[in-house]
């Protein structure tokens, strides 16, 4: 299968940061700029989601929101990508998996705001997941408390990157994980749905 998809070079680290990004915001441009300084990433790109399996209302028509995305998110080394939709994978397992496939010699760290970490454990595959490939997570607020409690911080407890180790994330075997304090955008997409701003 011939795929549409951003370069990266071999042995470069890329953040994948995976959403249904209905719509996408500021927040999801200032959690991706602090992703590649705090976890020293050479690349991020954006995999939008056709659906959300744990949501039950779907989302907005998908080119509308990888559009979107592209037109907010402007920088070099970021890229908006419909990955999934042309592989046709719904979960992040699934999604995981093919991109390994397809890039073998590309260094992958799964990111994800502290909200997710608390739900991780009702992903599928989720312990595949953190025993695959590096995940970074960057607080959100009012989530920071939940997400150090949450089962799979538990049991992941030793596999964690504490201060500045999360610099290594990229280069580390997993299982690797690291949680980033910072000073978060308080906005959401249920936020923006919400106030008529979007669809």
């Amino acid at each position: 299968m011939r795929l549409e998809m951003p370069y990266a070079a071999p042995d470069q680290v890329v953040g994948l940061l995976g959403g249904s990004f209905d719509p996408p915001h500021g927040g999801h441009v200032h959690i991706t700029q602090a992703a590649m300084k705090r976890f020293c990433l050479d690349r991020v790109w954006w995999l939008v989601s056709p659906g959300n399996p744990l949501k039950e209302r779907g989302p907005a028509p998908f080119a509308e929101r990888v559009h979107a995305g592209r037109a907010l998110m402007r920088h070099p080394r970021v890229a908006v990508t419909d990955f999934e939709a042309q592989v046709g994978t719904r979960y992040t397992a699934e999604t995981l998996r093919a991109l390994i496939a397809h890039f073998p010699k590309v260094r992958f760290v799964w990111l994800m705001g502290a909200d997710n970490l608390v739900q991780f454990d009702q992903w599928q595959d989720w312990r595949w997941i953190m025993e695959t490939v590096p995940v970074g997570v960057l607080a959100r607020p009012g989530d920071r408390m939940a997400a150090r409690t949450s089962k799979a911080a538990r049991i992941y407890a030793g596999a964690r990157l504490k201060g500045r180790e999360a610099r290594l994330l990229g280069q580390s075997q997993a299982p690797a994980w690291a949680f980033q304090n910072m000073p978060m955008r308080d906005v959401s997409s249920s936020a923006i749905r919400a106030r008529g701003e979007w669809g």
